[in-house]
């Protein structure tokens, strides 16, 4: 398959080339319209009990779970005067809009003052649930927001909650994308010409980059037809593409220097290169695809649907790296071999065949101490806490953020902290009232709001809301200040649900969703644990014969990630070096540890296998001695390990310039690619490969006698 991509590209490279140019504008025309159809939520699971609860509260007492939350600040008592006029202007304009379906104020509901007035009495909260699904409750928010939020003489209102917060972070993480391609294409420019020291060389895989990216936008527009599709996705996938396609190319055109500078005329050269690099790059490309296909395994469609993009972007990068760059390198590839390249024989005066020598003579000694780094660094993921993402993955200067913060430092009752239970019961008896009186006696519930009445300290201290009884079903609304992300919201979940309830009761609030998506998330690890592990060690058996070999590259891997997430821990949870700028909340957002697992694993078995590769192919054409073991490790790493080094630093940038985004999720994911990438191109592929592979000598290569036949029959060979 690989010659065949080769030979089509040496004989009419101009042919591929148009189309590739007639793919690139259709793919701009589609891709510019994948914004508005991409979604912030996606981070519950929707078979859950809170999301059940959830879909109840809208299907059985018109009850959204997305709200819109208006602040009007004035300098004296809010609920009079200039702020009470403005407020009821509010609150009139949103009883008559269709796609608003409730509305709560203290200037309506006198029962409300305590809840909704701060404690100074100069801010109020006008709450607004939304209809439709995320992406409506948005575009209804941004709306909404524009009509209302501003200053007026001395009154000033600011929009804020869930659907203004994911609003937010659409619009925030569309510019962000747009600042990250800025920064990372030229960069990654100059550091190819330097790579490369050709300026023509260096525009190949910029070219097939860009190509990608305008690619991976509407490849994403499609797949938003077939299921919802996370706005994370677009900055992610986008930079994957980005990254992969220029790592892609690099290891192709290194490859074709070699050959040429062993003797080979250009399309012998390309055809080679071909056939040996393009093996690892398909080899590559499945194995960080099989990585994103873990992601399918978890329920939450924010992973879903990053996994499934990915995997569609990767095989995107692949064949544009089999077709457009041996295109390239046929018109331009004089161009690139103009001036004389160093003899390929010169491999023992290189930088990395000496590092590599000079740690096979002590392995021990060398890699102990890197493996106690390793180790160190990853202790802090042993007090990993997640939570989900609200507000405070913004910028400061975001409304949401400030209206968040203000409801956090200025208000007693915390309304992210509410517990709504649904109890599927013939009607409100006295029994339900009785469930919700022994509700309120739990240790930091403010009140129970039943239909019977309101309840704190197991008695009633005020009027129901007959409105949250039906037929079968009764809604209990539960008041807390606790933070609901915090042990003590957790601890208090666990007392209320211990309370005996009338019939079936099913909890939901933002506690709730938080043990339901860890949940999700521990029951659903093993299996693409399971995945990834299975599948990366057949491939990698394929690929090197070897049975030792893959099962190196997986432990390895596992040590590199595990460093990699309690650095993230340490700066972003704990708060160290300033959390490099975020919200320090005390727990890291449940989805992003699965989400760095599965990208990092693919990215770092996407250099094992360039390094694998170029082993096996030395190893193979040797006469298999121990001596032969060390030259092939030291061999390989010198000529690969250059292309390894250089597609770090690509990478880096790449990933280093998402980082540089305002929505918190984003830079902890660049962040912590940015360093699981260093880490694994340095300290791991540098010192504890041919650390290893010198101690396991042979060996490295041992398959039981039985199996050796048939897996001589299966291997993937050029």
């Amino acid at each position: 398959m690989i010659e065949r991509f080769a030979t089509i590209a040496i004989r009419a490279p101009k042919l591929v080339l148009a189309v590739a140019g007639i793919a690139f504008v259709l793919f701009g025309l589609l891709g510019a319209q994948v914004t508005d159809r991409l979604s912030v939520g996606g981070f519950l699971d929707p078979d859950a009990e809170s999301s059940q609860a959830e879909q109840a509260l809208a299907r059985e007492f018109d009850i959204a779970g997305m709200q819109l939350i208006f602040t009007v600040e004035a300098p004296g008592d809010v609920l009079t005067g200039a702020g009470a006029d403005r407020a009821n202007d509010i609150v009139d304009d949103l009883r008559v809009d269709d796609r608003v379906l409730s509305v709560d104020s203290p200037w309506t509901d006198p029962n409300s003052h305590a809840r909704l007035t701060d404690r100074d009495g100069r801010v109020g909260l006008i709450v607004a649930g939304l209809a439709g699904d995320d992406n409506q409750a948005q575009k209804t928010a941004a709306d909404l927001a524009t009509r209302h939020t501003g200053s007026t003489g001395e009154i000033t209102v600011t929009a804020g909650g869930q659907a203004m917060a994911f609003q937010e972070i659409n619009e925030r993480a569309e510019h962000d994308l747009a600042l990250a391609e800025s920064i990372a294409i030229p960069l990654t420019f100059l550091l190819l010409i330097w790579f490369l020291r050709s300026v023509v060389a260096a525009a190949i895989p910029i070219a097939v980059g860009v190509l990608a990216i305008v690619a991976t936008t509407a490849v994403l527009f499609a797949l938003t037809f077939v299921f919802d599709l996370s706005v994370f996705a677009l900055n992610i996938t986008t930079a994957l593409g980005l990254a992969l396609a220029i790592d892609y190319s690099l290891l192709i055109i290194g490859r074709f220097r070699e050959e040429i500078a062993r003797g080979h005329d250009q399309h012998t050269a390309i055809s080679l290169a071909m056939r040996r690099g393009g093996r690892a790059v398909l080899f590559s490309g499945v194995t960080v695809a099989i990585a994103l296909i873990g992601m399918s395994f978890f329920p939450m469609n924010f992973l879903r649907s990053i996994g499934y993009a990915g995997v569609a972007v990767v095989a995107l990068s692949v064949v544009l790296a089999l077709t457009c760059v041996p295109a390239l390198l046929t018109l331009l590839g004089e161009r690139i071999t103009r001036k004389p390249l160093r003899e390929a024989a010169a491999v023992e005066s290189m930088f990395l065949y000496r590092l590599a020598v000079a740690v096979q003579k002590h392995p021990v000694l060398i890699a102990l101490p890197v493996l106690g780094i390793l180790l160190i660094a990853g202790a802090p993921v042993l007090g990993l806490q997640v939570g989900l993402p609200d507000d405070r993955v913004l910028p400061a200067a975001a409304q949401a953020r400030q209206v968040g913060d203000t409801i956090r430092e200025q208000f007693d009752a915390n309304a992210t902290g509410t517990v709504q239970i649904i109890v599927h019961r013939e009607g409100a008896d006295a029994a339900t009232a009785e469930y919700a009186a022994a509700l309120s006696r739990v240790r930091d519930v403010d009140v129970v709001l039943a239909p019977s009445g309101t309840y704190a300290g197991g008695q009633p201290v005020g009027p129901g809301d007959p409105g949250a009884a039906r037929a079968d079903s009764t809604h209990l609304t539960i008041a807390t200040s606790l933070d609901p992300y915090s042990p003590a919201a957790a601890r208090q979940l666990d007392e209320l649900d211990a309370v005996a309830s009338p019939g079936d009761a099913v909890f939901g609030g933002l506690a709730q969703q938080k043990r339901d998506t860890a949940a999700g998330i521990a029951a659903a690890f093993p299996k693409a644990l399971a995945w990834i592990a299975v599948t990366t060690f057949i491939l990698l058996m394929l690929l090197t014969g070897s049975l030792l070999l893959p099962l190196k590259a997986l432990a390895l891997n596992v040590l590199s990630l595990t460093a990699t997430f309690g650095a993230l821990v340490w700066v972003f949870q704990s708060g160290h070096l300033g959390g490099f700028g975020t919200e320090i909340t005390g727990f890291t957002v449940a989805t992003v540890p699965v989400l760095l697992f599965c990208v990092a694993f693919g990215l770092s078995m996407d250099y094992e296998i360039f390094l694998l590769a170029r082993f096996t192919e030395e190893w193979e054409s040797s006469g298999h001695t121990r001596a032969d073991n060390d030259r092939a490790v030291a061999v390989g790493l010198a000529r690969s390990g250059q292309v390894v080094t250089a597609a770090a630093a690509m990478m880096i940038v790449i990933f280093a310039a998402i980082a540089t985004s305002g929505v918190a999720i984003m830079r902890m994911l660049g962040v912590g690619l940015s360093l699981a990438v260093l880490v694994d191109a340095t300290l791991i592929r540098m010192i504890l490969v041919p650390a290893f592979m010198r101690l396991a000598g042979t060996w490295n290569w041992w398959v039981p006698r039985g199996a050796r036949p048939i897996l001589e029959k299966v291997r993937l060979r050029e």
